[in-house]
């Protein structure tokens, strides 16, 4: 029989549980019968595959060709090294190859590890008691307590429901929420039930107690899982700019390769020769490294921000994080610390200190309908804790629940029965409560939405009406407490005639309670972070506008006298047109704003090309977490619907985690820049010695074995550690930078290509000519491939481009500041890269085998104290240019300084 179609005590006694749930032991017992409540994910890629992608890559398929053409030629002319080449270029990519499905799978697993810092919990009742577990131990028989914002985590049928609400649309595609109650269904289909909430959705409004029947792949989501999960990922705007440059570069090295072909054939070269020269040509401009330290560098960025509270659940989100302009932030929980505590209240139409009433049982006893609302207004769930009792929910409530519990004393045969919940249009909450003076309707809310039900007020120990000179009165008492930065609830009450009204009409307005929020103490640095990052805040919070007037101002965020207030009932009246006018203002502040309009906002800032970021901890605030370029959930106080549509969830709910993920986001970009900088250096002496053995008919200076040997070997780790650099203390003292902004920009070409470059490649040829001349060798003479002299010169063009990078890797640790400036320490993967790539060198140029692989031979102590001195020359022309920069960019003042801004 259909659980659906059983009533409450049947569907009871069908799964051997009971309204107080199952006991613990019995819960064990049914999670090793039904195993864990987990839905199977779509299989992923296979390994295989993925592997197999790392050799199919652009870069890759451009060095298969450079290998295919090493073979070809070793065919038809043996003996000219050619198929020791193509083994070697083979070897690149193998290398590469299996270097860049590492880094991505651990990225992969790290990013899986950092989401289960934030498992699915699901709230219980066992053994009478409510209990917070994982929703993977949920187990059938188990009474699940569900509440606005919860996803449901298997399928249940309602036992109890007050105003219940449910987003089915991941399992239907109803996009409106459905209504859902305990009273049993005809309706066979589980999908369409009443009294059936399904896994997977969520709740929009109201509070439900259900049993649960099916768990894991036995749910309708597990059945249909197919339907709302996808195996891919949407491609990052930094994934596309890699591919465009990836392509670039490939066809550029392939053209330039190509072109001197043509070239040397025109000179009269032989043809193997030549065709060698090409070979030498594209793999020495191919960045092979480049896509695992884009790996890496997003990798380790994430595990930086989880560090700081700052937990990314997709990858791609790092990197536009460092582009943000504008924040749309919550008041409540993210700049202050949602630290609820009741300060002062209006009663009898006079204000009173929270500790009066403790000290004056009077002005209890004559506003006891105040405190029972307050202690009965609420959607807490008491829960137990090692014997204890606890009040688990929004610290608000908490505070209110704990004040009219005091002040009302025993509430003996006060039972709540039903509720309209809060919503944020009425921006009120009733329940229907059963009381010893019969039934009452119990509401609290914003001011100006609790008057409109209202006709009467308590005055003292009477109630009067409710006229224009008292909402007078009580409007600015409102003022007066939101002016002090508290904030403002008014209750009222009055008696029902059976079920709940349709509409709340002819309630005594009982009273204001303030409540204080602090600000958390290391908000005003991150606004003022902010500012000098060029990144604009705007407070979005539904409080009154003199509370989020008087917080805005105590954290630093408006310091004008006459800052721009839009109210939610004014927003909704503005055209697109208008409200994009209206956020030009210097400063501006919405208050009393729906969280559906938080979506309009974002939008409206993307339409003015701005890069938005927006916070939310709602089941409304998923539409506008979704909209955003990034969307920013609460670990806390966040509910499971917001945190499944955000890009980004703060461990610790605090405002200023959000400016370290965004210095984290720059710097990404920043190191991506660095690496490039540094590989592109080496691209020039890599291709000079190729156009002056054509152009200048000399011996080859360095063979595309020691080129890969660069690229691949000694290069590759200081690359990689420049990708793991962390952000720079001017990260947030520059504006963000622009959609446009490409991450290989002119500037950086010409920095790598014709200064640091150039200078590489003269000191490269510089130290192969001081070795031939040494030995008394003259222009025009050939030298054999096998020669003694002809070794040793290549070896010393290869030590002396291995040694200029070793002083490049400081250089560009920062584009402008002096290299004076970093500690050694700062970045211990460059000292262990450095080692590496040393060590390496040593390895080529003293060891029989490396003379085999690489064609080297041994140089003498003059040849590296040649190349250590033009390596700091290097050095020091490039501090010249960087103190050029300062000056050009600060006061003279500036010049005189070591270190850069």
């Amino acid at each position: 029989m259909h659980i659906q179609t059983l009533t409450v005590e049947q569907s009871f006694a069908s799964l051997h549980t009971s309204a107080a749930g199952l006991t613990a032991s019995e819960a064990r017992r049914r999670l090793a019968e039904f195993g864990p409540n987990r839905v199977e994910e779509v299989r992923r890629e296979s390994m295989l595959l993925r592997f197999a992608r790392e050799f199919t890559h652009f870069f890759a398929v451009i060095l298969w060709l450079g290998a295919a053409l090493a073979f070809f030629a070793e065919y038809f002319e043996p003996g000219q090294g050619m198929a020791r080449l193509g083994v070697a270029i083979v070897g690149v990519i193998l290398v590469n190859g299996v270097f860049s499905f590492w880094q991505e799978y651990k990225a992969e697993r790290a990013v899986d590890a950092l989401r289960l810092l934030l498992p699915q919990q699901a709230t219980l009742s066992r053994d009478g008691e409510v209990v917070r577990k994982l929703a993977g131990e949920v187990v059938p028989g188990d009474i699940v307590l569900l509440e606005e914002g919860d996803f449901v985590p298997a399928d249940c049928r309602v036992v109890e429901a007050l105003g219940l609400r449910v987003n089915t649309a991941t399992i239907t595609g109803e996009s409106l929420p459905a209504a859902r109650s305990a009273a049993p269904q005809t309706e066979s289909s589980p999908l369409f039930a009443r009294n059936i909430v399904l896994a997977g959705t969520a709740v929009v409004s109201g509070q439900a107690r259900a049993v649960v029947y099916a768990t894991g792949m036995r749910t309708e989501f597990g059945r249909i899982a197919h339907l709302t999960q996808t195996a891919g990922a949407a491609i990052s705007p930094l994934q596309r700019e890699i591919k465009r440059l990836s392509r670039m570069v490939a066809m550029l090295a392939s053209g330039i390769g190509g072109a001197f072909f043509l070239v040397g054939q025109a000179l009269g070269l032989p043809f193997w020769e030549n065709l060698l020269f090409a070979i030498g040509i594209i793999v020495a401009n191919v960045p092979e490294g480049l896509l695992p330290t884009v790996t890496l560098s997003l990798a380790l960025a994430t595990q930086r921000m989880a560090k700081r509270n700052a937990l990314v659940r997709h990858l791609p989100a790092v990197e536009a994080l460092g582009s943000i302009t504008v924040i749309l932030s919550d008041k409540t929980g993210t700049l202050t610390q949602n630290r609820m505590s009741v300060r002062r209240l209006w009663l009898g139409g006079r204000f009173a200190a929270a500790d009066d009433i403790a000290a004056q049982p009077r002005l209890a006893a004559d506003h006891r309908a105040l405190f029972v609302n307050a202690a009965l207004c609420h959607n807490l769930k008491e829960m137990g804790n090692q014997g204890s009792r606890t009040w688990q929910g929004d610290p608000m409530e908490v505070a209110l629940a704990a004040m009219g519990r005091q002040a009302a004393g025993a509430l003996d045969g006060y039972v709540r029965i039903d509720e309209i919940p809060f919503d944020t249009d009425r921006k009120r909450m009733s329940v229907l409560c059963e009381t010893p003076h019969g039934r009452m309707l119990y509401c609290k809310g914003a001011l100006e939405t609790v008057l409109e039900a209202c006709d009467f007020v308590q005055l003292d120990a009477m109630v009067a009406p409710l006229d224009g000179a008292v909402k007078a009165r009580l409007l600015a008492a409102q003022d007066a407490l939101a002016e002090a930065g508290l904030r403002v609830l008014a209750f009222a009450h009055g008696p029902v005639d059976g079920g709940l009204p349709a509409e709340e009409r002819g309630l005594i307005l009982s009273g204001l309670v303030g409540l204080e929020d602090p600000p958390r103490p290391e908000v005003p640095e991150a606004m003022a972070r902010c500012a000098a990052a060029g990144i604009r805040v705007i407070m979005v919070t539904g409080d009154h506008p003199h509370t989020a007037l008087a917080i805005a101002r105590e954290i630093g965020l408006l310091k004008t006298a006459q800052p721009v207030v839009i109210g939610g009932d004014d927003l909704r009246r503005l055209s697109p047109a208008q409200l994009q006018l209206a956020l030009d203002a210097p400063e501006i502040l919405f208050a009393r704003v729906a969280a559906e309009q938080k979506m309009h906002l974002a939008e409206a800032l993307q339409k003015k090309g701005e890069i938005v970021a927006v916070t939310g901890d709602g089941v409304n605030d998923a539409p506008a977490l979704k909209v955003a370029d990034i969307g920013i959930a609460m670990g806390i106080a966040g509910s499971d619907v917001a945190r499944e549509a955000a890009d980004l969830i703060l461990l610790d709910d605090n405002f200023a985690s959000i400016v370290s993920a965004v210095e984290e986001g720059r710097a990404v970009f920043d190191n991506l820049r660095k690496f490039l900088t540094y590989i592109l250096s080496s691209n020039i002496p890599e291709l000079v010695p190729y156009l002056a053995f054509v152009l200048l008919r000399i011996p080859l200076p360095l063979t595309i074995i020691q080129i890969l040997a660069v690229d691949l070997g000694t290069d590759m780790l200081p690359a990689l550690a420049l990708g793991a650099e962390k952000p720079d203390p001017d990260a947030m003292l520059r504006p963000p930078r622009a959609r446009s902004e490409r991450l290989l920009s002119w500037g950086l070409v010409a920095r790598a290509y014709l200064f640091l470059g150039a200078l590489e490649a003269a000191a490269a040829m510089t130290v192969f000519f001081f070795v031939l001349d040494a030995a008394g060798w003259h222009y025009g003479e050939p030298l054999a491939r096998t020669a003694p002299l002809y070794l040793e010169a290549t070896t010393a063009c290869l030590a002396t481009i291995v040694m200029m990078q070793v002083i490049n890797v400081f250089l560009c640790r920062h584009p402008r500041r002096s290299v004076f400036a970093f500690s050694l320490s700062g970045n211990p993967l460059i000292l262990l890269g450095i080692a590496a790539e040393l060590g390496l060198l040593l390895f080529i140029v003293y060891t029989p085998t490396g003379h085999w692989l690489f064609g080297t031979a041994p140089v003498g102590a003059e040849v590296w104290l040649f190349a250590a001195a033009l390596a700091a020359s290097m050095g020091v022309a490039e501090e010249l240019r960087k103190k050029w920069l300062r000056c050009q960019a600060h006061a003279p003042a500036a010049c005189d300084r070591t270190e850069g801004t």
